[in-house]
């Protein structure tokens, strides 16, 4: 195991409700403290209002009806809640969910009563900044640079998910990119000369849409205020407005998808590269911005289900070779089913490499899952704690290659990252995180009902224009107090070393210690079953394929995996008291293995290669994919070893015997 400073977990004490409740008292002393708070301030925002509701009104039937009804209801429903998922249990090793830390959960349900409204701060005059702040906190854990005096500054806010946040980010890559070409073909057809450009060999005017496209995100910010500053220095106030409305009518986001290509033909639509590991809604978002699926190019992964370097320079290679634009290439710092840290720094090096010979792309990290693992490597200064350092308090984390990943996430972009998993804050709570806030230039909506168009236009301070934060993002209306929840747990917990990274490197140290118990699990059931680990873990997730010892179908394994995993499982019509442990599932598919890779499982496993196959028949002895056992453990309490509750090692065995009287009953 790893080798922390200091063995006691006393300082996770006070952090969670607890499985048991233990914290009980602290939470209800604190919501009481705060609910009689709340009131004092509503009976004193005019204390000389007289009160709408008379004190006999409780005394009424109508009233008593309407709370008998309210109780009754509510009665109804926290029965019904008693069967969910119990995501504080270390008994719950399943889907990316676990205890709420205590600061999140009540600054989020304080903040309710409040119930600000983060469209603009006319509606959440307080939380919107603190939302804002998150974002720079955020920031800060991932080495981008906060300091509004230095460019490119970043900025970030929360949104309702890790999904939400993808679409936002190839929402801006797409409005940024394709802004040049707008701007190009509005001035040619206004027959307006403005010579060259940064980073630009020919005039603007006359430049090719390859070459406008493949301009570097920091570069087009700074030809956007390059050009508009020119239009304004030589042209009336009336032809510069005139001229800018022009450009805006050439936006993709004005004409549409099809029109913008129709009259830019020699553009074919952007390709968006993932591995083939990335999360389901990648492909979403290219059909909600009508990129079209079909434009969602999966790279091939290695042997550790990380993004294959090579494999991605082979298919950038292929798009420059055929000008095939890019619009992104998307990392996943820690996959949804397997864990896996994609090499970020390989990523970085492609781009530069390819920059040289004329293809550029926006690098934007899906760091939903993995993204809050980012405080182990920080110290509170934003300097990277060394290698050597990390390697004395962790048995195996990181690798080198991990290392470098996590190093390099100040060279992309953007990063999705979710709060409401490695965060421990309620649901639904993700971020968006921008290295250059000069983003948000491309992307304004304004209603006059809500924003001041005079403000809007004029105010060029950053701080002031993300008042009207919907102006900026995919959302409206949506609550402030999610964000008030992470902003608090952030400034109880700083993202650093020594306070978030502390509770994520419990984590990954139970991580580690289930990863050096699978041997004794394998010894267990030597002769009846083979457990398999088929990737080993760069964070922590685990999977594990089972296969009763003699069989070689897979079709048959799987069938297997799942009558355990019905033992496991939580769903509808299931009484979670019936469970001992709480897991999940997940597949892997032939089709994303490399034939070394598939060909190595398959002889683990003990199976017939025959019935591992991308196109199986209807026999039931093959299948396309594995099935596998998912382990989340995020849980801190999973191998409490000061009391002897080692939850991991009582899964184990309980696994074991699993399989046993899965097999006798057969």
């Amino acid at each position: 195991m790893g080798k922390p400073e200091n063995n006691s977990r006393g300082w996770l004490h006070p952090l969670f409700l607890g499985t048991y409740a233990e914290n009980d008292e602290l939470l209800e002393k604190v919501l009481v403290e705060f609910l009689r708070d709340h009131v004092y301030w509503r009976r004193n925002v005019h204390p000389e209002d007289r009160p709408q509701i008379p004190v006999m009104a409780r005394y009424d039937r109508d009233y008593q009806e309407f709370v008998g009804r309210m109780k009754s209801e509510l009665h109804g429903l926290s029965a019904r809640l008693k069967n969910s998922a119990p995501f504080f249990n270390p008994r719950y090793i399943g889907h990316m969910a676990s205890d709420l830390l205590l600061p999140g959960l009540i600054a989020q349900l304080v903040t309710t009563l409040y119930n600000p409204n983060h469209v603009t701060d006319e509606a959440a005059p307080v939380t919107l900044e603190l939302e804002l702040q998150v974002g720079l906190q955020l920031a800060t854990m991932f080495g981008f640079n906060v300091d509004p005096q230095v460019e490119p500054c970043a900025w970030g806010h929360v949104t309702s998910g890790g999904t939400l946040a993808n679409d936002e980010a190839l929402w801006y890559l797409r409005a940024l990119r394709y802004w040049p070409l707008a701007a190009a073909r509005a001035l040619r057809e206004a027959q307006v000369e403005v010579g060259q450009l940064s980073g630009l060999e020919d005039e603007f005017a006359r430049a090719s849409d390859w070459q406008l496209f493949n301009l570097g995100i920091d570069q087009v910010i700074h030809l956007r205020r390059e050009l508009l500053a020119q239009l304004k220095r030589d042209h009336s106030p009336a032809q510069a407005h005139k001229l800018a409305a022009l450009i805006e009518s050439e936006r993709v986001e004005t004409l549409g998808m099809a029109e913008f290509h129709q009259r830019h033909p020699d553009l074919a639509t952007p390709k968006v590269l993932v591995p083939v590991t990335a999360h389901y809604s990648w492909e979403k978002a290219l059909k909600l911005l009508g990129l079209g699926s079909a434009n969602l190019h999966t790279v091939a992964v290695d042997e550790r289900m990380r993004m294959d370097g090579k494999a991605l320079d082979r298919e950038l290679d292929e798009c420059r070779r055929e000008q095939q634009p890019v619009l992104a290439v998307i990392g996943v710092l820690g996959t949804t089913e397997y864990g896996s840290i994609d090499p970020i720094d390989d990523i970085v090096a492609a781009r530069q490499r390819q920059r040289r010979q004329g293809l550029d792309f926006g690098i934007h990290i899906d760091a939903a899952w993995g993204g809050y693992l980012a405080s182990i490597f920080r110290h509170a200064d934003g300097s990277l704690v060394s290698h050597e350092s990390l390697r004395e308090q962790f048995a195996h984390f990181p690798s080198p290659e991990t290392y470098q990943a996590f190093a390099a996430l100040r060279h992309a972009d953007s990063i999705t990252v979710d709060p409401h998993k490695l965060g421990f804050v309620p649901f639904g709570c993700g971020a968006y995180v921008a290295r250059n806030r000069s983003m948000t230039d491309f992307i304004s909506q304004r209603a006059a009902y809500v924003f001041d168009p005079e403000e809007s236009t004029a105010e060029r301070e950053y701080e002031r224009r993300f008042r009207n934060l919907g102006q900026y993002i995919l959302e409206g209306s949506k609550p402030g107090a999610a964000a008030a929840g992470v902003w608090v747990t952030h400034k109880v917990l700083p993202l650093d070393h020594d306070h978030f990274g502390r509770l994520c490197g419990e984590t990954i140290r139970n991580n580690e210690y289930f990863f050096d118990h699978i041997d004794e699990l394998r010894q267990n059931l030597a002769g009846i079953a083979r457990i398999v680990l088929p990737f080993e873990p760069d964070t922590n997730l685990i999977c594990l394929a089972i296969n009763p010892e003699g069989n070689r179908s897979l079709g048959a394994m799987n069938a297997f995996g799942k009558r355990i995993y019905a033992h496991l499982r939580v769903g509808g019509g299931m009484h979670i008291h019936q469970r001992e442990f709480f897991g999940s599932r997940t597949l892997v598919h032939r089709s994303a293995l490399s034939p070394t890779v598939a060909e190595r499982l398959v002889s683990e496993l003990g199976l017939d290669p025959a019935t591992f196959v991308e196109d199986p028949d209807d026999s039931g002895d093959q299948a396309d994919s594995i099935f596998l056992l998912r382990h989340t453990l995020m849980n801190p309490w999973l191998s409490n070893r000061e009391h002897g509750l080692n939850y991991l090692d009582r899964y184990c065995r309980y696994l074991a015997d699993l399989v046993r009287n899965e097999l006798v009953s057969k």
